[in-house]
């Protein structure tokens, strides 16, 4: 079933005669469970056209490098051969995805399009829907409730938004059911991008190299599928006792494939419902309400990149102790290469460094010592984005954003006022030893740090 809230017009264009339905594949990566996808197949079964799915590769994608772009070619790949299983026809371009969408749809009768919440997702849609001449759909596959359905405004924090999701939840957790394309056959002439050999596609994409990929994580619905049902089965019940430990390896590793859109987080969320896990309702905390207010916070707060996202009364207070004297500054390179006199922020940079992903605790922390280390509030944004941007695989999305924002007050309440902080929430190394063993942490970032090639 796919929700009419789910769907939305993107220009007034009316149906035309073509050769294809196309489905400009760019958020959601993948062929399970993907709502567009899924429309895309009903509109072509209807009109008795081929499908053409298509996915527009630019090197241009702001901050991204070598280390998101293997991660997102593995996961296209193994999107390849699925859509290939079900016998429709993909391609890939080398070009700005909009540019792409513009020429395809000359020859299509509709044009379908998965949505992205980031102002550069947006901007490639809102160009494509001005200058093609046939509908453009959209089809918003990424959260488990529609952003505009969940709320009409930007929420101030978890407990605004929670209240509104819980009341509508249960008319959303409806599995989604895979079509069977009628008509495959296509007889267009478009040669797809090869991107099968990834390190030639990264040579010829040009792309910024300077920091390697994962090896231990491979991208790829088939591997997130994996991940999901091995935490289901064996991590799940200690989730709520051992989430916030980082010494222990308790977590569901999602946000990777949630961010390139290779797993569905509706289908997440019905597997986690499945289970009878007492963890269970933690879980959905984080995937549904803490997920989807990033996603509140990015399409309605166009600031979301600079302090301008911070609420008047955090805003406030940090730029009123933006003078203060700080006991440490360290500079950019410093902090990149994890040489602080804190050997618990230094660990939690060389595990974002080296595994592409921080503990999402020490991620807190990592965050809050930036702001303390900084001759100011405005470069401790800066730097912060820059750093989760560059090293996280999941870098660069709504959660991202959202997490950097937290640490500066969003979407949190004011505290006891101290210095350089104000009254934002303030974090210290008393505070991680209270929750957990932080030294065997940097142990464990040591070992691991000392395995690397």
């Amino acid at each position: 079933m796919i929700q009419e809230e789910r769907i939305q017009k993107l220009n007034d264009d009316s149906l035309k005669e073509g050769n294809y339905i196309l489905y400009w594949m760019q958020s959601s990566q993948r062929a399970h469970y993907n709502h567009a996808l899924e429309y895309s197949i009903l509109k072509s079964n209807e009109l008795n056209i081929p499908l053409l799915v298509y996915f527009g590769l630019t090197p241009k994608f702001p901050e991204a490098n070598k280390r998101h772009y293997y991660f997102m070619l593995q996961g296209l790949n193994n999107t390849m051969e699925s859509l290939k299983e079900r016998n429709i026809n993909f391609i890939i371009l080398n070009k700005s995805p909009d540019e792409c969408t513009i020429k395809l749809s000359k020859n299509a009768s509709m044009v379908v399009v998965d949505r992205g919440y980031l102002k550069i997702e947006r901007l490639w849609r809102e160009n494509a829907a001005k200058k093609i001449n046939c509908p453009l759909i959209q089809v918003e596959s990424n959260v488990i409730i529609p952003v505009e359905t969940a709320s009409q405004k930007e929420e101030y924090s978890a407990a605004t938004l929670r209240r509104k999701i819980n009341k509508i939840l249960n008319n959303y957790l409806v599995p989604l059911k895979h079509s069977k394309l009628e008509n495959s056959y296509f007889k267009e002439d478009i040669i797809s991008f090869d991107i099968k050999d990834i390190e030639s596609t990264v040579k010829n994409l040009n792309i910024d190299e300077s920091v390697r990929e994962v090896e231990n994580i491979k991208g790829g619905t088939d591997e997130a599928l994996k991940k999901l049902h091995y935490f289901i089965e064996n991590k799940l019940d200690n989730y709520q006792n051992f989430k916030n430990d980082p010494n222990y390896n308790y977590l569901s590793n999602m946000s990777p494939y949630l961010h390139f859109g290779q797993i569905s987080p509706l289908y997440i969320a019905l597997e986690i419902l499945k289970s009878d896990s007492k963890s269970k309702e933690a879980y959905l905390e984080e995937l549904i309400i803490r997920r989807e207010l990033s996603m509140n916070f990015v399409y309605y707060n166009q600031n979301y990149d600079s302090l301008n996202c911070l609420p008047d009364w955090a805003q406030k207070t940090v730029l009123e102790h933006k003078k203060d004297k700080r006991k440490h500054i360290y500079s950019l390179k410093q902090l990149e290469n994890a040489e602080t006199g804190d050997p618990y922020w230094n660990a939690s940079q060389k595990e974002m460094i080296i595994t592409g992903k921080m503990h999402g605790y020490m991620r807190m922390y990592w965050g809050k010592k930036i702001i303390e280390w900084t001759e100011n509030p405005e470069d401790a944004h800066i730097i912060s984005l820059y750093l989760n941007n560059k090293y996280e695989i999941d870098g660069r999305d709504a959660n991202g954003f959202t997490g950097v924002a937290w640490c500066f007050g969003k979407h949190d309440r004011a505290w006891k006022e101290r210095e350089i902080f104000g009254k934002v929430r303030y974090m210290n190394e008393n505070g991680l030893k209270r929750k957990f063993d932080a030294d065997a942490y940097v142990k464990k970032i040591h070992s691991i740090s000392n395995n690397v090639k």
